[in-house]
C-alpha cells in the first residue's frame, strides 16, 4: 500500500477532494492511504505560530523550519533526509522545484510513503529543502497561493499509476505523456455529429491500421500543441516523414 501524508495549514482543503473517481476507488480497495495533517499540531507556543518574517527583509511571511521538521520526523521517524528509508519520499511543493511530469509521477508511484509539504505565504525556510526533502516539485511555471492544489494534482497523477488503480492494465500505458507524446484523439457514438464524422479508419475494424492512425494522430497533435515534446523522443524515419508531410495539422 502507498501511503500519502499531506502536511498543510489548511487540512479541511482536502476534506472532499479525494472522495471521487479513481482516487476514491483506490482508497476503498486499500491500494493507497491518504492522511492530512495540520502543521500547527507541531508548533510549540500557545499561538500555534507556523510562520515568521524573512531575514534580510522583504515581503510576506516564511513557514518556519521547526514545525515542518517535527512533522516529518513524527511521520517518517527521520530527523533529516539522510535518515529516510529508501521507500520514503518527502516532497516540498514549491514554485522553485523541478517541473512535475509523467516520468516523475511513475517514479513516485513506486514509493511506500510520500510526504507532501504544502508551502504557503512567500515560501518555506530553505533548510527544509536543503536538509529534509528528497524532492522539490513545481506543477508549472506559475505561482499558486499555496501547495494544496499542487498536492491534490500529484496524488491524482501518482495514484493512476499504482497497480490495480485503473480498471484496465493498459490505460496508463496509452495515456498522454506515457511515451513522451500527447494522447491520440478519441471518438465515440454517434459516428456523425452535426456534420463532423469520425475518421472512417476507426470504423473499419482493421486493428493494425487503427494503431498506425493513432500513432500518426498523436504525433500530429503533439506537433501542434506541444512541439517541445518532440525534441525529447527518438522518432523513426517513417514518423519523421509523417511530420514533414504537408497538411500534417489536419485531424481527418
Amino acid at each position: 500500500m502507498l501511503r500519502f501524508d499531506i502536511i498543510t495549514i489548511f487540512p479541511d482543503y482536502f476534506r472532499l477532494i479525494f472522495d471521487y473517481g479513481i482516487v476514491r476507488r483506490a482508497r476503498a480497495g486499500s491500494l493507497i492511504e491518504i492522511n492530512t495533517h495540520d502543521l500547527r499540531g507541531w508548533t510549540q507556543n500557545r499561538h500555534r505560530t507556523v510562520d515568521d518574517r524573512p531575514f534580510g527583509g522583504g515581503d510576506g511571511m516564511i513557514l518556519k523550519p521547526e514545525p515542518v521538521f517535527a512533522a516529518v520526523e513524527d511521520l517518517t521517524g527521520a530527523r533529516q533526509r539522510s535518515e529516510l528509508k529508501n521507500e520514503t519520499r518527502v516532497v516540498l511543493l514549491s514554485p522553485q522545484g523541478c517541473v512535475f511530469d509523467q516520468k516523475l509521477a511513475a517514479e513516485l508511484s513506486e514509493a511506500e510513503q510520500i510526504v507532501l509539504i504544502c508551502g504557503r505565504y512567500e515560501g518555506v525556510d530553505e533548510r527544509v529543502a536543503e536538509r529534509l526533502t528528497t524532492d522539490e516539485i513545481s506543477i508549472g511555471d506559475y505561482v499558486l497561493s499555496g501547495g494544496e492544489a499542487a498536492a491534490a494534482i500529484l496524488v491524482d497523477a501518482i495514484v493512476r499509476l499504482v497497480p490495480g488503480a485503473l480498471g484496465s492494465e493498459t490505460s496508463a500505458i496509452n495515456e498522454s505523456f506515457s511515451e513522451g507524446l500527447l494522447d491520440y484523439p478519441h471518438y465515440t457514438r454517434p459516428p456523425d455529429f452535426r456534420g463532423s464524422r469520425v475518421p472512417d479508419i476507426l470504423l473499419g475494424g482493421n486493428h493494425a491500421e487503427v494503431a498506425q492512425w493513432r500513432r500518426r494522430a498523436a504525433l500530429r497533435k503533439t506537433k501542434r500543441n506541444r512541439p517541445d515534446l518532440l525534441e525529447r523522443i527518438v522518432l523513426s524515419e517513417t514518423e519523421k516523414a509523417w511530420l514533414d508531410e504537408e497538411g500534417i495539422g489536419d485531424e481527418s
